[in-house]
């Protein structure tokens, strides 16, 4: 009978074997092979945590989550960072924190948020959701973000905050905005869901504002299948983050901390409407459960691991395709970024220019037909879209880019999984499209 230290060798060791048969038998065949805009990227070293971690017999967050949590802060340059089960949700805990009576300068009803119109869904929902009110700028093209020229105008006596997505990985102005929200005295909330190691004037983004957001679906930089995570510098925030995250409660303890009077040694010395009450039942805010498990979280501290070479990989997929669509630069508005940005750049977006001999979807379909996935840059102006159109807002100057993006704009993949082969590949069905034109 062999014992279970033998039998978790003898699981890894046919982990090993198996990413090894996987990759020896993955060829790709032009035109037939698809070429993902995203995907994830993974061997061996995942999933033998991720089975560690189920073997070891605890689903719940624990010791992986806190290396996750510590080593994801420590990267990106914040004080604490509080898992949650998607992006989506981290956009939402992040609103619902700032809201929340546990934290002081709490903001309330009818407050004003400056965002952009060119955005997510779920960046601008929470907005929505607790009855703040959306004040839409324009982006700029080829950015594809705001110009900060353009908050003046969006300001008013009622705003608290700016919330500020870093378009597919490209930063924004970040010295004018953090200029602009300190003179005001406003929050600065970063969707960097799409911007994992991108840098303005050498500090990450995700690291300027009061709380950022990431991503780990599988399309993002790195990935726990699905999850994501707010982060902040502001630590009066954690309690009311792991509060709303985990169903509203007033305890902080991790599920694998089984110790009978809780981490803080004082379990049963709290009271209920002056009745003595167990801690880890006691509620203190209207919360839910926005967790991910210790599974994620250990495919997590692997994928972290692994970021640095996942980042080389995206800038030399983006200055090659660069290099290569500058020739075509008549027809296209080319993503550009600020001088101090060093963009770790989600996917390539294209826009096509005014008067060019063909539309958006004939150059999609024609990419499409012959494997090259692609997808719009998100909603372009989601004012157009059904369920935003009689939303209480306010709109700061006209949307015209949005707008144009709308109708002109897509992007194409950069992510690890496109190697040599397929950067080469998608580049001659390009040099296809433009040869038919002729």
């Amino acid at each position: 009978m062999k014992s279970k230290k033998e039998i978790r060798k003898e699981i890894r060791r046919l982990i090993k074997a198996f990413f090894s048969s996987r990759l020896s038998g993955d060829k790709f065949i032009p035109g037939e092979t698809l070429v993902q805009y995203a995907g994830s990227v993974y061997d061996d070293k995942e999933i033998i945590s991720m089975v560690d971690s189920l073997l070891d017999g605890w689903l719940g967050l624990g010791k992986k989550a806190r290396e996750f949590e510590k080593e994801l802060a420590k990267y990106i340059g914040m004080k604490k960072a509080v898992l949650t089960n998607s992006g989506s949700s981290a956009s939402f805990l992040a609103m619902a924190s700032l809201k929340s009576p546990l934290f002081p300068d709490r903001i309330k009803e009818g407050m004003e948020m400056i965002t952009v119109a060119c955005t997510f869904p779920t960046t601008l929902n929470p907005i929505i959701q607790f009855n703040l009110v959306p004040v839409f700028v324009d982006v700029e093209l080829g950015t594809y973000n705001l110009n900060p020229d353009n908050l003046e105008a969006a300001f008013s006596s009622k705003t608290r905050a700016i919330v500020l997505p870093h378009t597919l990985g490209n930063p924004n102005d970040m010295e004018s905005i953090m200029s602009f929200a300190k003179k005001h005295h406003l929050f600065v909330i970063e969707d960097n869901c799409d911007a994992l190691g991108s840098e303005f004037n050498d500090k990450k983004t995700g690291s300027f504002g009061i709380m950022s957001t990431f991503s780990f679906h599988p399309a993002h930089h790195i990935t726990t299948g699905q999850g994501g995570a707010v982060l902040m510098n502001d630590e009066r925030l954690e309690k009311p983050l792991r509060s709303l995250r985990d169903w509203g409660r007033a305890c902080y303890c991790y599920g694998d901390q089984k110790l009978s009077l809780g981490a803080c040694g004082k379990r049963f010395d709290f009271k209920v409407n002056g009745v003595p009450y167990d801690h880890r039942y006691m509620w203190v805010e209207i919360g839910y459960n926005l967790k991910p498990i210790e599974v994620q979280a250990a495919m997590g501290v692997e994928q972290l691991k692994k970021f640095p070479r996942f980042k080389k990989r995206r800038e030399k997929n983006f200055k090659t395709l660069f290099k290569f669509l500058s020739q075509y630069e008549d027809f296209f508005i080319l993503p550009r970024s600020h001088s101090k940005a060093v963009p770790c750049w989600f996917s390539f977006p294209i826009t096509l220019r005014e008067n060019v001999p063909f539309s958006k979807q004939e150059i999609v379909r024609f990419l499409e037909g012959r494997k090259i996935q692609t997808r719009p840059v998100f909603a372009g102006n989601i004012l157009r879209h059904a369920p935003y159109k009689n939303i209480r807002c306010r709109v700061a100057g006209d949307l015209k880019n949005s707008d144009y993006i709308l109708a002109n704009t897509f992007f194409v993949g950069l992510y690890p999984g496109i190697d040599d082969k397929r950067m080469d590949y998608m580049m001659s069905v390009f040099t296809d499209f433009f040869g038919q034109l002729k």
